[in-house]
Parts: C-alpha cells; structure tokens; sequence
C-alpha cells in the first residue's frame, strides 16, 4: 500500500510525541530549568568516550575551548526542550552545538541537527546563510546582520518539541523547522546527510558541542528545560 507524504508525516509527528511521553529523570520531567556548566564538567563526557577529551575546561563560570578537540556530548539524552546559552568566538571561528543525537556513527552530525555557533565576517561559512551563525545547518538558513562580532556575546535558544524545531539569536527568531515535512524532505535531498538516512529523525538525543574546529570557544549560562 502507498502511503503519502502527508500520511508519513503524520506519523513522524505520533513518534515524536509518543517518544516524548516516555519517563526521563526527575530533573527533566519538572520543567525547571537546569544549569549544564559546573566547575567538573559533570553533565558532559567525550563522544564515544567515557571521559572528558583534552582541551575542554572550566573558567569561571564559563566552559572554554583553545584548541581543535573532540566533541562533548552529554551524559543524559532530551526529548522535547528550551535549550539557552551564551556564547563567544575569536575572529574566523567556528564551532556548533548539536541536539537529539546519538552514538551510531562516527560523527555526531550523521544523526542529530546542529545550531551553527560562526564568525560570519571572518569565516568562508559565512558567505552561505545555510551554514552561517545561527543556521539549522545545511539545512534552513538563518537571516543576516543578527550575530554579533567575533569576541562578543551572543545569547542563543533552541526550542525542540516533537518534529517542530526554532532557532532564536540575540532575541530573534531566526527560522522554524518540521522534520518530516514536505519541505525537510525536499532540503534534506540536497544536503550531505542525504547519505544518512536517520539524520535528524530522533525525538530523543544527547546534546553536543562541537570541538574539532581551530579558534578558542567559550559558552557561559547553559541552562535547559523540558516542555510538554
């Protein structure tokens, strides 16, 4: 039996929300919102690693990268969540932070979307909305003139419930995306995830942040809460 495009993303839609109903720890479950920076790093380990990788530290109140170094994820996974942190770059820099991700591949990015963390105006990524600072990356492209100079704080939020997801910069809406739709499909077929087929289809995943990239990061005033 043919099953249309909309009849399948109806169904994404109950997975989303079926999966999201599921039991999570006591901290998730109350809507609170809960700090990810601690002075031990303790809501983080190293991507396939039980540890944390080298080159990731705590300053302050604010967690910071110098130097290229794998990626972070965390301990626990999130379904549907408000994610807000502040973040840095030097002048070129670039890194991310990725969400509902898993450990099938050898990348993070094979599984679970990422917020581009970016210079604009000193990184070549910049001259491409679909990969500049605030971008769903390679997928939906965020507006110009938002992020502010390299060296400057810049205030983000991520909003995932079900297959809905926002991306906020600065107090700004910058884009809006339904995975599963008609149009993520359309995206997803002209970007280079279309290789991997559970990209983006998870409705419950570790958090990361990005770390292989050259050019120091520093993040300060991470804090998540689930939603119903």
């Amino acid at each position: 039996m043919m099953i249309s495009r909309g009849m399948q993303a109806a169904v994404l839609a109950l997975v989303f929300a079926g999966c999201s109903m599921k039991s999570g720890s006591a901290q998730e479950t109350n809507g609170e919102w809960r700090s990810l920076i601690d002075p031990s790093l303790s809501a983080w380990r190293g991507y396939k690693q039980p540890g944390l990788p080298a080159n990731w530290k705590v300053e302050g109140d604010s967690l910071l990268k110098l130097k290229p170094t794998d990626d972070l994820i965390s301990k626990e996974e999130f379904g549907d969540f408000e994610l807000e942190f502040s973040w840095k770059l030097e002048p070129g820099g670039n890194s991310g932070v990725f969400y509902r991700g898993n450990e099938a591949n050898d990348h993070i990015y094979w599984s679970a979307p990422e917020y581009q963390l970016l210079d604009d105006s000193g990184h070549t990524d910049g001259r491409n909305r679909l990969t500049a600072a605030g971008s769903f990356y390679g997928m939906y492209p965020a507006p110009a003139g938002i992020v502010h100079r390299a060296g400057e704080w810049n205030r983000s939020r991520i909003v995932a419930r079900g297959p809905h997801v926002e991306h906020w910069l600065n107090g700004k809406k910058l884009l809006d995306a339904e995975i599963g739709s008609a149009d993520w499909d359309a995206r997803l077929l002209k970007a280079k995830f279309a290789a991997h087929p559970g990209y983006g289809r998870l409705s419950r995943g570790h958090l990361g942040i990005q770390g292989d990239h050259t050019g120091s990061l520093t993040i300060r005033a991470m804090r998540i809460r689930s939603t119903p």
